[in-house]
């Protein structure tokens, strides 16, 4: 299991005080888990409305084309369930912030080519897990190593 270094303690009137940063991994962490919780139930229990308002039509072709292969919707809805749950739970996060990098990777290429009105929360969620990628790089080094051999 991987931690996150200890971050130095600050002098102050002769007491250590550590740094209010080093929560910040915490709540970066929390603030990308829940709503990709919350989104990925809804999936399931469709319980948010559907915008009112009308997509541009490559996007609504888009949308119909993962809703008619039968099994696409519930994969990306598991998936946002799961890694939410892991973040959520600082459970194997390296592992859920690599399940949900193609997600984002798609999500920011929609909502650049399709549908401009979502980019900016695609935007804040691509933030989020770039940050926590590189809070918990330690965990990626080994599989970012270019020639390995096997064990």
């Amino acid at each position: 299991m991987t931690t996150n270094p200890p971050t130095p303690a600050v002098e102050l009137d002769g007491r250590a005080k550590k740094s209010f940063t080093r929560h910040f991994p915490t709540i970066a962490r929390i603030l990308l888990g829940l709503p990709l919780f919350v989104f990925g139930l809804n999936g399931f229990l469709n319980f948010i409305p559907q915008p009112t308002t009308p997509m541009p039509e490559g996007a609504v072709a888009f949308a119909g084309a993962l809703m008619k292969s039968g099994y696409m919707m519930q994969l990306i809805g598991a998936t946002l369930l799961i890694v939410g749950g892991l973040l959520l739970a600082n459970r194997f996060v390296p592992l859920a912030l690599a399940l949900f990098a193609p997600f984002i990777v798609n999500s920011i290429a929609f909502h650049l080519f399709l549908e401009r009105t979502g980019l900016p929360m695609a935007a804040v969620f691509l933030a989020f897990e770039l940050y926590l990628a590189w809070a918990y790089r330690t965990a990626f080094r080994p599989m970012l190593t270019a020639r390995v051999t096997p064990a």
